[in-house]
């Protein structure tokens, strides 16, 4: 199933800026991170400032224990929260993530307005990170991706336009079948879909989570979108 737009028009009414600057900078990124594996330099990079839950856990741990050189490193390692959302681990995952943003983003971002919408992305994204981190404190892989965010997105578009449809091409070998699905649907089919995020992955040492975070911590993304959008509504 491939979302293409939805039937949602009337909010529509301004172009989605922050979604154009999203998916290109998510793109950019991954076109780094591809000349960073033709030179043997990406597992580094990512290893680098993808989040690792045993660092920041254990920086944490050091800190609350009186030492102030801890307090230093969980800063910086606590800007993984922000940067690991933007790089992914294969072509299936960007591919995967840029459809749902576009599908789904722009009329929220119409909605929210552009400078909502960008915190909102971007608080989901680090809050999912944390809730993977609180999880499992000892997890030692890189959790990389926008997969928090995009889970965001979806429980906050599902609150708002429950009935909205989907214009949806259903790809069956060599032909492409045109149907319109509900909106909800693809709170299932999200979760489903990402079981093919590790088709064309990067060589990265030591590897990353295959879909950026657990999916029970994206399902605390769903709540964290839905919650953003009650709170707009007051």
């Amino acid at each position: 199933m491939i979302p293409i737009s939805d039937n949602i028009f009337f909010f529509r009414r301004r172009k989605p800026i922050i979604i154009y600057c999203l998916i290109c900078l998510n793109i950019a990124l991954f076109l780094w991170e591809l000349k960073l594996e033709l030179s043997g330099e990406l597992s580094n990079f990512v290893n680098s400032w993808g989040v690792v839950p045993a660092e920041i856990s254990t920086a944490f741990a050091n800190a609350l224990a009186g030492n102030l050189a801890a307090w230093i490193v969980l800063l910086m390692r606590s800007t993984t929260l922000l940067v690991g959302m933007f790089l992914h681990a294969s072509f299936s995952q960007i591919l995967g993530n840029s459809i749902f943003l576009w599908v789904f983003g722009r009329t929220l971002e119409s909605v929210f307005g552009y400078r909502r919408f960008l915190i909102f992305y971007l608080v989901s994204g680090i809050l999912t990170g944390l809730v993977q981190i609180l999880a499992e404190p000892s997890l030692t892989v890189s959790l990389i991706g926008t997969n928090g965010a995009i889970t965001a997105i979806l429980g906050a578009y599902i609150l708002k336009f429950s009935n909205a449809k989907i214009d949806t091409i259903l790809p069956l070998i060599i032909v492409f079948i045109p149907v319109e699905l509900p909106a909800s649907f693809y709170l299932f089919w999200w979760f489903v879909q990402q079981i093919s995020y590790g088709i064309g992955s990067l060589n990265i040492s030591g590897g990353v989570t295959s879909s950026s975070i657990s999916y029970w911590a994206q399902v605390a993304g769903l709540f964290i979108g839905a919650a953003f959008t009650k709170l707009l509504q007051r």
